[in-house]
């Protein structure tokens, strides 16, 4: 019976969270941890020249992910 109610209670916190994160999402606002935009102007840079997104993660410290994320259009 406890494991009934721990459950519902799971899926209205998971319910709630998600309603919170699309309200959010249509103001305009996303998650995640905002990109330094000098480090950004680097990559744009580094991208610029050739480089791969794998071989700019590395020299600035930062995943391959967040090149994605940041810049779109280095699907190399």
């Amino acid at each position: 019976m406890m494991a009934a109610f721990a459950e519902l209670e799971r899926d209205m916190i998971r319910e709630r969270t998600m309603a919170g994160l699309g309200a959010a999402r249509a103001q305009g606002r996303t998650g995640g941890r905002p990109m330094i935009p000098d480090i950004l102007a680097a990559a744009r840079a580094r991208h610029a020249n050739g480089e791969s997104p794998t071989q700019i993660a590395k020299a600035l410290g930062i995943s391959r992910a967040s090149i994605y994320q940041h810049m779109p259009t280095s699907n190399t």
